[in-house]
């Protein structure tokens, strides 16, 4: 079960195809990708053309990858508490404050929800080229070539098998629920929904531990076996590291510019 729940989970993020950047090892990207969005947080605010130059950017690396634009809109929706996060402080900010359309906003607050919007919306970006370009397992192996804790990278691996049995285990409960005639309905839900999260965590914490005892009982002696070693080449890190470079040649010009 656990290996057919990572492929589903692989299926849901990946948008297979044939290019540059899904040929890439998945440490050349790991590095690439963390290196880029570093740089585009140390970025002074105030140089909005450096922003608009990283979103470029980006944007040349998810064309490269033949990645439809559509999905990568839609996957962005994870962004939009950063939105309303962004929205609200003008709003709540200490001032100068300045009118716009009738609303006194705070002048810091503008700088500061633009420039958070800005580089959330370049960070979410990266996040999902990366997952949309490389595979589940991949990734995994990437971060052990990358010298991860061998133990992080097996909860990040035991947490991509099963969470799509904890999601189908909520399903489950939700419609036993209905089946007795209950449906969710404004804040007075909200007890029975508490009391069925604490029944779900029991009942996560019990499958853990059958998980644990079954693979004790084939072998499992604290470590899980080795994925492949396999090393990129000079000509791949190259590649990857195309990125960051000219983000950091930007982050220099707007640093000098500022």
């Amino acid at each position: 079960m656990g290996t057919t729940q990572q492929h589903d989970i692989a299926g849901k993020l990946l948008i297979a195809r044939h290019s540059v950047v899904h040929h890439l090892p998945a440490e050349v990207k790991l590095v690439a990708m963390l290196s880029f969005v570093f740089l585009v947080v140390l970025t002074p605010l105030g140089q909005w053309w450096a922003f608009g130059v990283y979103g470029l950017l980006i944007i040349a690396v998810i064309a490269a990858a033949k990645l439809p634009p559509v999905r990568v809109v839609k996957r962005m929706v994870i962004e939009v508490p950063f939105v309303i996060f962004a929205i609200l402080m003008p709003f709540f900010s200490a001032g100068p404050y300045v009118e716009y359309f009738g609303l006194q906003l705070s002048e810091a607050g503008l700088i500061a929800g633009f420039g958070l919007l800005c580089k959330g919306t370049i960070g979410v970006l990266s996040s999902v080229t990366l997952a949309a370009t490389t595979p589940m397992r991949d990734l995994l192996s990437g971060l052990t070539r990358l010298k991860v804790p061998t133990l992080l990278v097996e909860i990040a691996g035991f947490m991509v098998r099963y969470v799509d049995v904890i999601v189908d285990e909520m399903r489950r409960m939700k419609i036993a629920r209905q089946s007795r005639g209950y449906f969710e309905r404004g804040i007075r839900s909200w007890p029975v929904i508490a009391r069925s999260a604490g029944a779900l965590f029991i009942r996560a914490y019990e499958r853990g531990e059958r998980v644990h005892l079954a693979m004790l009982s084939r072998g499992y002696n604290g470590k899980l076996p080795s994925y492949s070693l396999a090393i990129a080449t000079k000509a791949q890190w190259a590649t990857g590291m195309l990125l960051p470079m000219g983000a950091a040649i930007i982050l220099v010009l707007a640093w000098r510019m500022a």
